[in-house]
């Protein structure tokens, strides 16, 4: 682990890790994202355009654009924060580094939050943001879906609703700490309550009916971890060993590796959740970083020449760990 790395995690346990202990007070939390957050620069070669457009669901969010050359693959890029705080603003650091390392241009998407728009409204948003793309002239094959947390978890039932509806499926997903079962079930929860920097392990049965509203805690389109998985595209995992969440990312892989996807599940060790947000300042983040960009590369190339349809045949599956 790095100094950096360690810095990070002093940080999180001494002012974050204590704020999931009290009461959701989600005005004074969106208050505190907005005045604390730090955004990277926009890189060098690419211009930052904001999109807002207002028709059955409303489409908000913002582009980073390549402007040397036309982009050769397209983010779709959903934010976290418990389903009802963050932007894409908070979440820049992970969806520039994507964009620049990726050769791609990066639509993240400003989803409706909970609990004033809960479940399925976010789902409708990644759909309809999805779906644009496609009808603004983009290959389903040249499109990688990816999130983090709440964000990761969405972008997977967005997936699965795509499937289910019979559209063309994106080259992947990439999936950073994803939040895929919201009945707060796995075993990490409790083992990993008092090694995660971040998150204490109830937190998350308290947030979740925020997003839920009336729904259950186990529809596939609000907890992928309870979903028919096969037919998906290719997906790759990264979350931390010392996660609450870890779990979510564990359990969620092996189902889709048996239903036959293809799945690379790197298991860091001893990072916080969603460390790719710390990049660049964190060696760890811009490795992790690297490894996507690599991902998005080749899956959007095996869908290009392969297929060309954005529906890649699933292959053989991987599972490493990260020695940080």
């Amino acid at each position: 682990m790095s100094w950096q790395c360690r810095l990070i995690c002093g940080f999180l346990r001494r002012n974050f890790l204590p704020q999931t202990r009290k009461p959701i007070d989600i005005a004074r939390v969106r208050l505190l994202t907005q005045r604390r957050i730090w955004t990277p620069r926009v890189p060098r070669g690419w211009r930052l355009r904001e999109q807002y457009e207002v028709s059955d669901v409303p489409l908000r969010g913002e582009w980073l654009l390549c402007e040397r050359l036309p982009a050769q693959r397209t983010f779709l890029y959903l934010h976290g924060g418990g389903y009802y705080f963050c932007s894409p603003r908070s979440q820049r650091a992970i969806s520039f580094g994507l964009g620049k390392r990726a050769d791609a241009d990066v639509f993240s998407l400003e989803y409706r939050l909970a609990p004033e728009h809960p479940f399925p409204a976010a789902l409708e948003d990644a759909l309809a943001a999805y779906r644009r793309l496609l009808a603004n002239g983009a290959r389903a094959g040249s499109i990688v879906i990816g999130g983090d947390s709440a964000g990761g978890g969405l972008a997977l039932a967005t997936l699965i609703a795509l499937r289910d509806a019979g559209d063309a499926l994106p080259a992947g997903a990439l999936l950073f700490s994803p939040w895929t079962d919201l009945a707060v079930t796995g075993a990490s929860i409790r083992e990993n309550d008092g090694r995660d920097p971040m998150f204490c392990g109830d937190v998350f049965a308290r947030i979740a009916p925020l997003y839920l509203g009336a729904a259950s805690a186990t529809d596939p389109y609000a907890s992928p971890l309870y979903a028919d998985l096969r037919g998906l595209p290719p997906l790759s995992f990264f979350v931390g060993s010392t996660e609450t969440l870890l779990d979510d990312t564990r359990r969620v892989a092996e189902r889709a590796r048996a239903a036959g996807v293809e799945v690379e599940c790197e298991v860091a060790r001893e990072l916080p959740h969603i460390w790719p947000i710390y990049a660049p300042f964190m060696p760890e983040a811009r490795r992790t970083l690297d490894a996507a960009a690599h991902f998005a590369r080749r899956v959007t190339a095996a869908a290009t020449d392969a297929r060309g349809d954005g529906n890649p045949s699933p292959s053989q599956s991987s599972e490493t760990s990260i020695a940080s």
